[in-house]
């Protein structure tokens, strides 16, 4: 039996075959969007574990599998045994020789990388405290669809140095663009994997106004992320001078695009002008969650197509 191809994180894949998946992408929109059926995984089962709540990835990933024709099965730890005690690896041999695809969405990384070593099946990160990959594509994806190539652009990152930096981290490492980020101290960019990080693709900041300068894209993220809920009064005060406002938005270049991955706080780490704006995506972005994941679902499953 040949190994599975797996996506715990966004450095799994080449520079090249994400040009493809982002190419794909767009077919696979256009198809949906124009109505005609194109159903290549009958058949096929996803099965989703989710230990983190979540409305874009449960949503986007059970509706793209059904418009492949596919089937996909939420489980959470209140209605199987992963929430009681059930070793993941144990989980990963029982669900694997009944499913076709697993994602998980969970809190750590090492619970990912345990269940794919155990898995006979393609495993996607739906989202870590370490990571969130297939956020990134879409986001990605996204940019692409209204400003063409991101190689060479800059995209200015402001608030936490959380999963979601730490990825477009990876991204702009592998696909040869600027990452810029500003974070309260305390707050900094950490990483974990030398091998895919560097220098030249990154500078850091603690004022989100030099971040923005020159800036292609401006992204940012809840101040508190799901299991940080104990840190929210501490967070509010730290990032007090971090909100993404349309004073902001104007020191980036004028096209700049503004991004967020949702749910938003408005008045918080965004203000209404600019998540409600005419140089915010976001609702594109939510809706390329599921278009992109599809190019990768059926990448893992099926490989390279060319219809």
């Amino acid at each position: 039996m040949s190994q599975p191809r797996h996506y715990l994180q966004f450095s799994d894949l080449s520079a090249a075959e994400y040009q493809y998946l982002f190419q794909r992408a767009r077919v696979l929109k256009r198809r949906q969007l124009s109505g005609q059926l194109y159903q290549p995984l009958v058949g096929k089962v996803m099965s989703m574990i989710f230990e983190k709540n979540s409305t874009r990835t449960r949503v986007s990933f059970e509706a793209g599998m059904a418009q492949l024709g596919g089937h996909a099965m939420f489980l959470d730890g209140k209605s199987s045994q992963i929430g009681r005690g059930e070793p993941v690896e144990d989980t990963a041999r029982v669900l694997s020789r009944m499913s076709d695809v697993i994602m998980i969405r969970t809190f750590e990384q090492s619970l990912v990388e345990r269940l794919a070593a155990n898995s006979r099946v393609p495993v996607i990160n739906g989202l870590t405290n370490e990571y969130h990959p297939c956020q990134i594509l879409a986001d990605i994806l996204t940019y692409i669809e209204h400003r063409g190539d991101i190689r060479g652009k800059t995209v200015a990152w402001i608030g936490d140095g959380n999963n979601m930096a730490r990825t477009w981290l990876q991204a702009a490492k592998l696909l040869g663009f600027k990452l810029k980020v500003a974070t309260p101290v305390g707050y900094e960019l950490t990483t974990l994997d030398g091998e895919h990080y560097g220098n030249d693709c990154y500078e850091a900041f603690h004022n989100p106004l030099s971040a923005v300068q020159g800036a292609d894209l401006v992204a940012t993220d809840v101040f508190t992320s799901m299991g940080y809920e104990a840190e929210a009064e501490a967070r509010r005060q730290a990032f007090d001078g971090y909100m993404v406002t349309g004073e902001l938005m104007r020191a980036a270049n004028p096209d700049a695009l503004f991004m967020h991955c949702l749910p938003a706080h408005r008045g918080e780490e965004v203000a209404a002008e600019v998540i409600d704006g005419p140089q915010s995506v976001v609702w594109d972005e939510a809706e390329n969650r599921m278009h992109g994941q599809k190019a990768l679902i059926e990448y893992l499953l099926l490989g390279q197509l060319e219809d």
